[in-house]
C-alpha cells in the first residue's frame, strides 16, 4: 500500500446527527467526493435497517462519500471490500488481533464485534455513502450480538478517529483498486478465509423470518449459501445472530 496516493478530503464535527445523513445532505447539494465525514458524538447515528447505532466519545462514527466504479449490479460487492479494509486499518494499529468477517458486513474480534458498515446508494448511482463504525474505547452493552473494542487488543494508546480514518482511507483506496483491476473473485476468497462460522451451524435472522443451517458459501455475488437439511438456500439479505452459548 503506497504512502505517497493523496489522501481524500475529512472533515471532522464536533456533533452530527448522524455522518450518513450528512453525506446524504451533502450529496444533495452536489457534493460528490471523495470525502470523509466523521463525528466526535452522533445524536441520530443508525445501522442496517435503521437501527440505532450506539457510539462513544473517541469511537469512530464515519461515512465515506464517493464514486464507485462498475456496474450498479456489482455494488453490492464493495460491502465486502470495504470489510477487508477496515480489517486492513485496524490491524496496523493491533497487528496481533484475532480478526474475522461476520456476514454481511461487521468486523469481529476473538469472536465479538469491534466495528460495522453500512453501504447505501445516494441519488442516482454509482454515489456510495459506506458508513463505518469502530469500537475504539468502548464495547456497547445489551446489544443483540457480543461487542469489543480496540482499546483491548492494542499495545499503544489508540489512535484519534481522523488518524484511524486516514488509516482506513488508503486501505479502502488499495482494496478498490484491487477489486477494479482483479475483480470480485480474490476479494471474495480472503474475505470466506477469514468468515466467522463457516462451515459451522448458523442463525440468521432475515425479512422472512428465522433461517437455521450450516454456513456453507458465499455465493459469486457475496449471497449466504445456507445448507438446511441437505437443502441449498441463497439469503441475500438478513443478520448472524449470535451462538446461543455467546449470547450478551
Amino acid at each position: 500500500m503506497s504512502s505517497a496516493r493523496k489522501l481524500s478530503r475529512i472533515e471532522v464535527f464536533p456533533t452530527l446527527d448522524s455522518t450518513s445523513l450528512e453525506a446524504k445532505r451533502r450529496a444533495g447539494l452536489g457534493e460528490g467526493g471523495p470525502l470523509w465525514i466523521v463525528a466526535l458524538r452522533q445524536t441520530a447515528g443508525y445501522g442496517r435497517r435503521g437501527t440505532e447505532w450506539v457510539q462513544t466519545e473517541g469511537d469512530i462514527a464515519a461515512t465515506f462519500l464517493f464514486r464507485a466504479e462498475g456496474s450498479q449490479e456489482r455494488l453490492p460487492e464493495l460491502s465486502f471490500v470495504a470489510a477487508l479494509a477496515l480489517a486492513d486499518a485496524v490491524r496496523k494499529f493491533a497487528p496481533r488481533a484475532a480478526l474475522s468477517f461476520k456476514w454481511p458486513n461487521d468486523l469481529l474480534a476473538g469472536g465479538a464485534k469491534i466495528a460495522g458498515l453500512l453501504l447505501e446508494l445516494v441519488g442516482d448511482a454509482p454515489l456510495v455513502a459506506l458508513g463505518c463504525g469502530v469500537n475504539i474505547v468502548s464495547a456497547p452493552k445489551g446489544l443483540a450480538y457480543p461487542t469489543a473494542r480496540l482499546l483491548d487488543v492494542i499495545d499503544a494508546a489508540p489512535p484519534a478517529p481522523r488518524q484511524f480514518v486516514e488509516a482506513l482511507d488508503e486501505t479502502f483506496a488499495f482494496r478498490r483498486r484491487q477489486w477494479s483491476g482483479e475483480g470480485f473473485a480474490p476479494i471474495r476468497a480472503e474475505w470466506l478465509d477469514g468468515a466467522e462460522s463457516l462451515g459451522r451451524p448458523v442463525r440468521i435472522e432475515t425479512p422472512a423470518g428465522l433461517a437455521e443451517g450450516l454456513f456453507e458459501d458465499l455465493d459469486l455475488s457475496g449471497a449466504l449459501i445456507l445448507n438446511s437439511n441437505g437443502e441449498r438456500r441463497v439469503i441475500a439479505a438478513g443478520a448472524v445472530l449470535p451462538p446461543a452459548s455467546r449470547r450478551p
